[in-house]
């Protein structure tokens, strides 16, 4: 039983930890509709799972408890790893960025051509903004190599329009920090 427990509760946290948003959703149907301080109680349930699992197996062949003993070490596994857990989603779950943007908020802001772009045709900027860098489709009305630093002057549909740093006005522009 208790081993059965750390393969199917190991394996399954492993996969949410690996392949979060397609897996996740099959453990969707496990999510009760709350959270406990900003994380899904299935990631908690899982490791407290694949944690009793090694507690109980611990009891019985590292201690030589009986079945009675090595459940209630595994429960006391099982809580810790419940913890363990929580604190570790509860801090992947801070680290991400939760300020939205709009690509008009990136107009005065300066990048790097990473794919050069022709003449009125499309290229790639990497531009850092927001805490984040963001490879962006542009066009440009002149051709840029790559390499070239640019600022963004507009933002057609979906694409930024930028122009080399040094030939744009800097009147009106915006720092990023």
């Amino acid at each position: 039983m208790f081993g059965a427990c750390l393969l199917v509760g190991g394996g399954l946290l492993l996969l949410t930890l690996i392949f979060d948003d397609l897996f996740g959703g099959l453990l969707g149907a496990i999510h009760l509709g709350f959270d406990l301080g900003g994380v899904s109680p299935t990631p908690m349930l899982l490791g407290f799972v694949a944690m009793f699992g090694i507690g109980g197996l611990l009891g019985v062949h590292g201690f030589g408890l009986g079945a009675g003993a090595a459940t209630l070490v595994g429960v006391v596994a099982g809580l810790l790893g419940a913890g363990v857990v929580f604190g570790a989603f509860k801090a992947l779950r801070q680290a991400e960025s939760t300020d939205a943007f709009s690509l008009e908020d990136m107009v005065g802001s300066t990048g790097r051509v990473s794919v050069g772009i022709p003449a009125n045709h499309f290229g790639s900027v990497l531009i850092s903004f927001a805490g984040a860098s963001h490879n962006m489709t542009a066009t440009a009305d002149a051709e840029i190599p790559a390499g070239r630093v640019v600022r963004v002057v507009a933002v057609a549909g979906t694409n930024l329009v930028v122009a080399p740093a040094s030939t744009v006005s800097t009147e009106g522009a915006r720092s990023d920090a």
